[in-house]
C-alpha cells in the first residue's frame, strides 16, 4: 500500500476487540436478584402466604382437639410453624424454577453476566424471607392456642433463615432438575405434604421406617429446634446442633441446586 493512502485496519482492529462489560460480583448481583424476587414476590405471592398461614393455624386448631399439652403440643406447634417455610421455600419455589426452566427464563438469566450462585441465592433468599410474617403469626398463635411460652420466640430468627436456605435450596434443586413443568410441580407438592406428615406429627407417634424418613428431611431439624425452646429449661446445645445441621444441609442443597442451574442453562 502506499505511504500516503489511508488504513482502515487500525479501526477494524479497534472494532473487533472492543471490551466487554465487567461481569458482576457475586453478591452485588445477589441483592439484586433478592430484590427483584422479593418485589415480584411481594405482588404475586400474598394470597399463597395467607393460605399457607391460615392451612398451619387450622392444622394446629385440629389438633387441638387430640393433643392436650407436653411435648405432642411443641411438635405440633414448631411443625406448624415450619410448614410455612415448606410451603413457600419449597413448594413455590420448586414450582418456579421449573416453570422458569419450562419457559426460556433461564436463557435471559444466561445472557446477563451474573454468577450462577447469584440467581439461585437470590431467588432463594428471597422466598425463605417472604416467610418471615407467616412463621410468626403461626408460632405466636400456637403458643397462645396450647399454653406455650412465648419468650423464646426470638429463636426464629435463626430458624427461619438457616431451615428455609435448606428447604430453598431443595425445591430450587427440585426444580431445575426436574424434565417437565409438571413434575416439578408435583415434587414441589410433595415435599411439602412430607414435610406436613411428618414434621407436625408427633415423632414418638410415627411408626419406625417413617421416623427414619423423617431424620432425611431438612425442615426435621428447624422443627426439632423451634420444639426445644418451648420446654421450661431448654437444652440450648441440643438447639445448636439441630440449627448448624439445617445450615449444612442448606449448603449442600444451594450448592446442588446452582450446580443444576448451570446445567440447565447451557441446555
Amino acid at each position: 500500500m502506499p505511504t500516503g493512502a489511508p488504513s482502515v485496519r487500525g479501526r477494524d482492529d479497534e472494532d473487533a476487540v472492543a471490551p466487554l462489560a465487567p461481569r458482576a460480583r457475586l453478591l452485588p448481583a445477589m441483592a439484586a436478584v433478592y430484590r427483584a424476587q422479593l418485589s415480584r414476590a411481594r405482588v404475586a405471592r400474598i394470597p399463597l402466604l395467607f393460605v399457607a398461614t391460615f392451612q398451619s393455624v387450622g392444622i394446629m386448631v385440629l389438633m387441638r382437639g387430640v393433643v392436650d399439652g407436653g411435648s405432642e403440643a411443641r411438635a405440633v406447634v414448631a411443625g406448624s410453624t415450619v410448614l410455612v417455610v415448606a410451603f413457600v421455600a419449597l413448594n413455590l419455589l420448586a414450582q418456579y424454577f421449573g416453570q422458569l426452566r419450562a419457559g426460556g427464563g433461564l436463557d435471559h438469566y444466561a445472557t446477563l453476566p451474573v454468577p450462577p450462585a447469584a440467581v439461585v441465592l437470590g431467588a432463594a433468599g428471597a422466598y425463605a424471607s417472604f416467610t418471615v410474617p407467616g412463621t410468626a403469626v403461626t408460632a405466636v398463635a400456637g403458643s397462645v392456642l396450647f399454653g406455650l411460652p412465648l419468650g423464646n420466640l426470638w429463636i426464629l430468627a435463626a430458624v427461619v433463615p438457616l431451615a428455609g436456605a435448606a428447604l430453598a435450596g431443595l425445591g430450587a434443586a427440585l426444580g431445575l432438575l426436574a424434565p417437565r413443568q409438571e413434575l416439578a410441580t408435583l415434587l414441589g407438592q410433595l415435599g411439602m405434604s412430607a414435610a406436613l406428615l411428618l414434621g407436625v406429627l408427633p415423632a414418638e407417634r410415627l411408626p419406625g421406617p417413617i421416623g427414619w424418613a423423617r431424620d432425611l428431611l431438612p425442615s426435621t431439624y428447624g422443627v426439632e429446634a423451634l420444639a426445644r425452646t418451648f420446654e421450661p429449661h431448654p437444652d440450648w446445645a441440643a438447639v445448636a446442633l439441630d440449627l448448624a445441621v439445617c445450615a449444612a444441609v442448606g449448603v449442600v442443597s444451594l450448592a446442588v441446586a446452582t450446580r443444576a442451574y448451570r446445567r440447565a442453562a447451557v441446555r
